[in-house]
């Protein structure tokens, strides 16, 4: 990783005060070819092996043999607990598939990703044979029965994994689960594929006044997404009734998917899917998630109302021959509206969100909570992927390196365009009583960072970066016995909550105030400015909230008790949109045909509200007074981070937030948020009216 002077510190404009940390993240890294022939070189993450992309053949074959020596270990006369042996298995297969998957994305060379492909298959490969190994299974299920599992939390997790592919089944119906699973993988990725295919239509299709808007090509017209933020009122329509048009194909992907996992969890023995994808989690029971989004949807009704009576009449103001609100208008509105609150532009506020003044400020986070600090570690020839990638150590003041972040932040041709965290290897106490420090990715597609000037960031970048790195310092911060259990691998809601949680941090006053400096004088944000940020956060949240009820009430019918087999899907979205949503459906869509989350969540896309429920509880039970208190962070820390998933979500909550954990509690919290924010937002608008 190479340090250059920044260019944009000059004369008396010079800042001496950014952290080591600071400097670091606001210059972008770039690789030194002359120098690196000097020093030691190395393979990706540190791993001698992938010095070159065949190291991906070698780490496979090591993964092999090391499995099936578990495998005789297990299934012959275990001298440890049985959970040891198995965690072993996973950890051994997980470091090899987590790196090989985040390779296979990330890498920007096509022999590095294509090996790292290859890993992927034949691990899952393995892993197949593993869920069908009968004798591997029972062993388990013998050492549960006799008491001898060890950790038997952690050995009911396995179980479940096993019966999922109906290994306890006679082999008719067994060999049917296997062809269902297979199944929903092919339907699944062909319908996220269509998800997000622009829609090629006639060029008559398009008003004529709007055609301007869109790419045309002879007489075609594509239609890329829904032009959510466009200020033309008739471009915005046009594009939402175009590219949400039904689609055969897309229904009949979706209607296969649903009827195969329907089939598969009456074969398990679920009632239904819903209930399958929840168990282990926070809720339990698709009952209980429903009855959540019921009590939350009763609340929500009419503070969601002010909302679309606030946007109607900014509709009225700006398109008085277009009264009423519908569904194309409601994300340019709510962006509009904070523009309006903020006073500034983009490009006035983002100066003070530097990409080092931002890491600095989750320096600071972790030095106040938790007695650690972020420190920017230079990388040896081939560790990385890409050179402008930055590597974190994570230091505890008196525990020593707790793990490493790389943070791939920056866009690239062929990277994802998505903010998201991996884990590359996670925490795991080893025989010797040592631990295994975890290894992980945050992911972000930021520009600039070039020599004029750092990456600056908007509001939605910092909220982003917060969040990825608040699943980063789960991860850091966890200690359990076994990986399988360790850091984010938990139950969905349980996960989000820790960065869900840092979010929160993002948009305190009190904390923001702490880091907020430009990037050129060194200057503070000033309070006006910081308040009206901060508020901006907050806007029309009821109606935002209201949509991802209605979300996930859809997800929850589709995977329900009550789903109707070969039912058509529209008619199913019409009648849970009109019973949770404020707005009208709009005739002759389908909105459901490019929800991918139906497919990476089936069943679980409530888990975010619920994250949320659980963060604010968090928030308000031990932050709200002294968001930066080290008591506080240690009982973070101490009562729910570092133990992941090795207890249960009920009981670890239960014991952290110091109160019952039931789908009444949970909406009611939701709701105690919105009104809490809204106070702050008027005050916000009282003081600008001033």
């Amino acid at each position: 990783m190479k340090t250059l002077k920044p260019l944009w510190v000059t004369g008396s404009k010079r800042v001496s005060t950014w952290s080591p940390l600071a400097t670091a993240f606001n210059t972008r890294p770039t690789s030194r070819p002359i120098f690196d022939t000097l020093r030691e070189k190395t393979g990706l993450f540190n791993k001698p092996e992938l010095k070159t992309f065949e190291g991906f053949y070698t780490l496979r074959e090591q993964a092999i043999v090391a499995t099936d020596r578990l495998i005789e270990e297990a299934t012959g006369n275990p001298t440890r607990p049985m959970v040891d042996i198995f965690d072993e298995l996973s950890d051994t297969l997980c470091k090899v598939a987590d790196l090989a998957e985040f390779v296979r994305i990330a890498h920007p060379q096509p022999h590095f990703a294509h090996a790292a492909e290859e890993a992927c298959i034949s691990v899952s490969g393995v892993v197949e044979k593993l869920n069908t190994h009968k004798g591997l299974y029972q062993s388990l299920r013998n050492s549960v029965e006799n008491g001898t599992c060890g950790d038997r939390h952690l050995a009911e997790l396995f179980l479940f994994d096993f019966e999922q592919s109906g290994i306890h089944l006679p082999d008719g119906p067994r060999q049917k689960v296997v062809a269902l699973n297979d199944l929903i993988l092919q339907t699944g990725q062909q319908f996220m594929a269509g998800a997000a295919k622009p829609r090629k239509v006639p060029r008559s299709a398009v008003p004529q006044n709007v055609r301007q808007f869109f790419s045309c090509e002879g007489d075609t017209v594509t239609v890329s997404g829904v032009y959510a933020e466009c200020g033309e009122a008739g471009a915005r329509e046009a594009a939402y009734r175009l590219y949400l048009a039904a689609d055969g194909r897309q229904e009949l992907l979706l209607g296969k998917t649903l009827m195969a996992r329907r089939e598969l969890a009456g074969l398990c023995g679920f009632k239904c899917y819903a209930d399958r994808a929840i168990k282990a989690s926070t809720m339990e029971t698709s009952s209980n998630v429903r009855q959540f989004l019921d009590v939350l949807s009763d609340n929500l009704h009419d503070r969601a109302n002010i909302d679309f009576e606030a946007m109607a009449a900014m509709k009225r103001t700006e398109t008085p021959y277009q009264k009423s609100l519908m569904c194309w208008d409601t994300p340019y509105f709510t962006h509009k509206a904070k523009a309006q609150l903020l006073n500034v532009s983009p490009s006035e506020f983002s100066p003070y969100f530097s990409l080092g003044a931002c890491m600095e400020g989750l320096n600071m986070l972790c030095q106040e909570l938790y007695n650690i600090t972020l420190q920017s570690e230079e990388m040896l020839p081939g560790e990385s992927w890409s050179p402008d990638v930055y590597k974190v150590r994570v230091e505890h003041a008196t525990e020593g390196t707790l793990g490493h972040i790389y943070c791939d932040l920056y866009e690239r041709p062929g990277k994802p365009h998505q903010d998201c965290h991996f884990t590359i290897r996670g925490g795991k106490l080893l025989p010797d009583g040592t631990y295994q420090n975890p290894v992980v990715v945050v992911m972000l597609s930021l520009s600039g960072g070039h020599r004029s000037g750092p990456a600056l960031l908007g509001p939605c970048s910092v909220d982003n970066l917060f969040h990825e790195l608040g699943h980063a310092l789960h991860s850091m911060l966890a200690r359990a016995p076994h990986q399988h259990v360790a850091g984010t691998r938990c139950a969905t809601d349980l996960a989000e909550l820790p960065s869900v949680l840092m979010e929160h941090f993002a948009a305190e006053p009190r904390v923001v105030r702490r880091f907020a400096r430009h990037f050129q004088t060194g200057e503070p944000m000033p309070e006006d400015m910081l308040q009206r940020l901060c508020a901006s956060k907050h806007l029309f949240g009821a109606s935002e909230m209201q949509l991802q009820v209605f979300y996930s009430a859809l997800d929850q019918q589709y995977h329900g008790p009550e789903a109707g087999q070969g039912e058509d899907t529209t008619e199913v979205l019409r009648h849970v949109q009109k019973q949770y949503y404020g707005l009208p459906y709009v005739e002759n869509t389908a909105w459901q045909h490019r929800f991918s989350h139906l497919i990476g969540y089936g069943a679980k896309y409530y888990s975010y509200l619920i994250s949320r429920a659980l963060a604010w509880s968090a928030w308000r039970t031990h932050f709200h007074t002294q968001p930066l208190s080290r008591t506080a962070g240690e009982r973070l820390r101490h009562g729910l981070l570092k133990h992941g998933g090795s207890v249960p979500p009920q009981i670890l909550l239960k014991d952290y937030l110091e109160t019952e954990i039931t789908p009444h509690t949970l909406a009611m919290a939701l709701t105690e948020e919105l009104d809490y924010h809204k106070d702050y937002l008027d005050t916000v608008f009282k003081i600008a009216d001033k």
